[in-house]
């Protein structure tokens, strides 16, 4: 057996090392999704020549595993997302495809090959037989596993669907979409609700906050809008950060988010009262696409054009104590480094990231506060 004599090529009493963060994950090819298994340390991930993978991470060095992996799409895979109990994963791609993958051998189980007349962009499993999948021309589908079809078809957004989320009762599903509107529709009675205003920019990104009573979306002009739960028609409050675009947002606790930017940054984000807090990690120079929280949000990981997905401690986030009371900040000061891979090392780079901007309140906003709702 091969193992056992691997291990005897180990220095004798020599322990493997142990680190903070899993080592980074190299591809052949650009990742354009990454996802985190619900329960175990699993990373699935989906690149430009439509290729997925599954691999295992682990803090100790050396043991990260490939497992698998699968080409079965034709074209660049778009999204990828396990199923809530962990047993299946869901691929979309520019192929116009979904596949349904077995986690444990990646086997493809179930397929949808012309499931939107456009290319697919973004997939949200939302309950044990359902889930909801966008396309590059504003169409939502959900689809019911037990019927083997869509059970709602909908186009109400003119530009493509970017993210999708969904309240914790799978009744309403919000889609953000590259028009600037948020979509909101009932899964439940199967039919479209309403469209916010279009705000400036593409909305790239949408995440529940504060126990479900604020939604917060990211735009390509780099601002987060915030709306509340029972008021989607118009944001109540914006956020502008100075930052190229937001491109990818991951909720970490009830009122902090991670953000992505072209410029390779992984923001902290505070919400009510909007702060940022600091830098959790970075791509240098390379746009960042996805962002994923590990179960016990203790890791993040994130993919970029570099090839890479990295992942990041971001296990302190959660004790951080954000005032109300806005301090006087020194402009020019550099973003403060909020995890040890994120600090500069001396790096010119991090000269260039300035402490952002104070936040641009809608009128009537309630940036500083929930709100009282």
């Amino acid at each position: 057996m091969a193992a056992p004599a691997e291990e005897s090529a180990e220095p004798a009493g020599r322990e493997p090392r142990l680190r903070d963060t899993p080592e980074d994950i190299c591809f052949e090819a650009t990742a354009n999704a990454i996802a985190l298994h619900p329960a175990r340390p699993l990373l699935a991930a989906g690149d430009v020549d439509g290729d997925v993978y599954l691999y295992s991470y682990s803090c100790t060095e050396g043991e990260n595993r490939q497992l698998w992996s699968s080409g079965h799409h034709l074209k660049s895979c778009r999204d990828v997302a396990f199923s809530q109990d962990g047993q299946k994963l869901f691929t979309v791609s520019k192929d116009k495809a979904i596949h349904i993958l077995t986690v444990e051998e990646g086997r493809l189980e179930t397929r949808f090959p012309k499931a939107h007349g456009s290319a697919l962009n973004c997939v949200l499993p939302i309950d044990a037989n359902v889930f909801a999948t966008g396309d590059d021309n504003g169409a939502l589908k959900v689809w019911d596993l037990r019927k083997g079809d869509a059970i709602l078809e909908a186009k109400e957004q003119e530009e493509y669907i970017s993210a999708m989320a969904v309240d914790g009762n799978g009744k309403l599903l919000l889609t953000a979409s590259g028009d600037g509107t948020l979509g909101v529709f009932n899964v439940k009675r199967r039919r479209f609700e309403l469209l916010s205003e279009p705000q400036n920019g593409d909305l790239t990104s949408v995440a529940l906050l504060k126990r479900g009573k604020k939604v917060a979306c990211g735009s390509s002009e780099g601002t987060i809008y915030l709306f509340n739960w029972d008021g989607f028609g118009a944001a109540s409050d914006r956020f502008a950060l100075r930052a190229e675009s937001i491109d990818c947002m991951v909720p970490i606790t009830d009122s902090i988010v991670c953000v992505g930017s072209l410029d390779g940054v992984i923001r902290a984000v505070n919400i009510l009262p909007n702060r940022v807090l600091g830098c959790v990690g970075q791509h240098l120079g390379e746009p960042i696409e996805q962002l994923a929280l590990a179960p016990g949000g203790q890791l993040l990981a994130s993919c970029a054009h570099d090839q890479k997905v990295k992942f990041w401690d971001v296990s302190e986030l959660a004790g951080l104590v954000v005032d109300d009371y806005r301090k006087k900040k020194k402009k020019g000061g550099p973003l403060r480094a909020l995890s040890r891979k994120a600090v500069g090392s001396g790096e010119d780079f991090f000269a260039d990231l300035r402490d952002e901007a104070e936040p641009e309140a809608a009128p009537g906003s309630d940036s500083d506060s929930d709100g009282g709702d």
